[in-house]
């Protein structure tokens, strides 16, 4: 290995965010471990993207298709022994200085199950950490699941939907008051 693909992983595993880990036990009693996503991890995504329904893709990426480039990355994975894998991704990526775009993504036989609000709590504390205070969120219209989901942690400032597509842009409940249930 050279010197400067070790120097890149040394660089990598200083800055790897370890805050960013918890086990979580969800509502039917599963465990996932929740865990920041290394940059050199793409292939677990790309899996995990093969496993969602085309709905679920199109609900969350508003295509078939993904783009993988991201600021920060968490992901769950399924705890049982022999079984680890990824079943659900949140993200977010720098926008402006203060404002991130923020994605989220379960596999449909873990939604509905406490993943997703496990997820978004842990990144949108990390992008606050990280000096963010408004996110943009880009739904499909439809998406009434991740509204609710949204509406756990945050006050939507605005929203705008065009051709069955909303751009939600918020901020957190904690920089307001409580969130709408």
């Amino acid at each position: 290995m050279g010197e400067r693909m070790c120097q890149r992983m040394v660089t990598e595993l200083s800055s790897y965010p370890t805050e960013l880990e918890a086990h979580v036990t969800l509502t039917d009693q599963r465990r996932i471990r929740i865990r920041a996503l290394h940059s050199r991890e793409e292939w677990p995504i790309r899996v995990l993207h093969a496993r969602l329904s085309p709905r679920s893709r199109y609900l969350r990426f508003l295509s078939p298709l993904d783009p993988l480039v991201r600021r920060l990355a968490v992901v769950a994975e399924d705890e049982v022994a022999g079984c680890a894998g990824v079943v659900a991704l949140a993200s977010f990526s720098a926008v402006d200085e203060t404002t991130a775009e923020v994605a989220v993504v379960v596999q449909d036989d873990w939604q509905r199950q406490g993943v997703g609000t496990a997820l978004v709590s842990m990144l949108l504390d990390a992008a606050e950490k990280r000096g963010f205070d408004r996110f943009v969120a880009t739904i499909a219209a439809a998406n009434s699941i991740i509204r609710r989901l949204l509406n756990r942690f945050s006050r939507v400032v605005t929203s705008h939907t065009s051709l069955g597509v909303s751009e939600l842009v918020f901020a957190r409940g904690r920089s307001w008051g409580t969130a709408v249930p």
